[in-house]
């Protein structure tokens, strides 16, 4: 797959040669020969995974939640619940003075894109960004959380589609049958026509919703594509320094586009009487937006970390991995129905997800054979001169 060749050195690259040698002390954690330093990177590459799927995870199930119950509860603005999915950057700028580069290697700073080029992509992802929130809004409006959340599993079949072509990603038949699942898992929402959902939700609204949510989808696998490509081609750094430029960066401009169209709309005005009307209260009104900015940001992040350290294919599927925790949620704590066909639907997802998995297991194997085989082969002239 395409992620494989992005795996840490302690996992893909050879374990150089076994000859017994005496290392210093002082030198255990520069020399790239130890096998302690190997053990150390390998461990901080999956403690690095480990932490931006949690914040993927995490992020997109609490601020999808949080989204609905704004809605439920009086909130009646699309522009302020998009704005609030990009407006929480100011978190991440205490990592941004914090995490400078270390390296002032002239070499390294010479191959650096310039400050127009990497503005220009950070203002283009921006306003897509604002974009595909938008639509996500209009989509979490008129349909169920789990309604929602598996039609979003589509963004992964749009997302390999994306990759195929720009990112140069592999497919094998484990792969496409995860797609060809995932895929299959939301269009089978169509079929809802007579479902409780449509006595909630005028029919023209829920299709409105349907359609919204699909192109979402697509447009945000899109970007994790394009976002794929700018790591590889144009910003190619390999320091969380970068994650949190385009983190930070692709949110401002996307917040003073959605700025834009709050105060263009009008609907600016609404906001003090829609505080008034909330259900919990002006403080819980408040605490909503918020908590729904902070969650968005740690998604952004995961995502952007997991599109950097792997693929925006693997980025996507950690996303989908998510879906069933959302609906799960929504059924315990909004009390929303969870009818046969998104039960079937939701398997299904699941299903898909096992079977990419299991084409990752078997690239890992591959990979542990092909590294034992070249340090066999290393070995031998050590072998035969002993």
């Amino acid at each position: 797959m395409g992620e494989a060749s992005e795996l840490p050195a302690g996992i893909t690259g050879d374990h150089g040669q076994k000859a017994e040698q005496v290392i210093p002390p002082e030198n255990i954690k520069q020399n790239p020969q130890n096998p302690s330093f190997n053990c150390l990177k390998q461990y901080k590459w999956w403690l690095e995974m480990a932490i931006y799927t949690l914040f993927v995870l995490a992020g997109q199930s609490v601020g999808t939640l949080l989204g609905r119950l704004y809605y439920n509860n009086g909130g009646n603005s699309n522009w302020m619940a998009t704005f609030v999915q990009c407006a929480g950057f100011p978190v991440l700028l205490p990592f941004l003075c914090t995490s400078k580069p270390k390296n002032s290697n002239p070499e390294i700073n010479r191959k650096k894109p310039s400050t127009s080029i990497l503005a220009s992509v950070y203002i283009s992802l921006g306003i897509f960004l604002a974009a595909v929130c938008m639509l996500y809004t209009i989509g979490l409006k008129y349909l169920p959380v789990t309604t929602y959340t598996l039609i979003c599993a589509s963004q992964l079949g749009f997302n390999a589609l994306f990759s195929y072509f720009l990112n140069r990603q592999k497919f094998t038949p484990y792969i496409l049958n995860s797609l060809v699942l995932l895929t299959i898992s939301s269009t089978l929402l169509v079929f809802q026509n007579n479902s409780e959902d449509l006595n909630k939700t005028p029919k023209a609204k829920y299709t409105l919703g349907f359609v919204c949510t699909l192109a979402a989808s697509a447009g945000y696998a899109l970007m994790l594509s394009v976002t794929q490509l700018a790591f590889q081609r144009i910003i190619k750094r390999e320091t969380i320094r970068a994650i949190m430029d385009m983190s930070i960066y692709q949110n401002v401009v996307a917040t003073f586009a959605i700025l834009i169209g709050l105060f263009a709309s009008g609907e600016w005005k609404n906001l003090n009487a829609e505080m008034e009307k909330f259900k919990p209260g002006k403080v819980a009104y408040v605490m909503n937006l918020f908590w729904t900015a902070i969650s968005w940001q740690a998604f952004t992040v995961g995502c952007n970390g997991l599109i950097f350290k792997v693929s925006s294919l693997f980025s996507n599927v950690i996303s989908i991995l998510g879906l069933p925790i959302a609906p799960v949620l929504a059924v315990i704590l909004l009390h929303e129905k969870m009818t046969g066909l998104k039960c079937i639907a939701m398997l299904l997802a699941m299903w898909g997800f096992i079977s990419y998995m299991y084409q990752h297991y078997l690239d890992d194997l591959k990979m542990k054979a092909e590294r034992k085989l070249s340090d066999d082969v290393s070995e031998v002239p050590l072998t035969e001169t002993g």
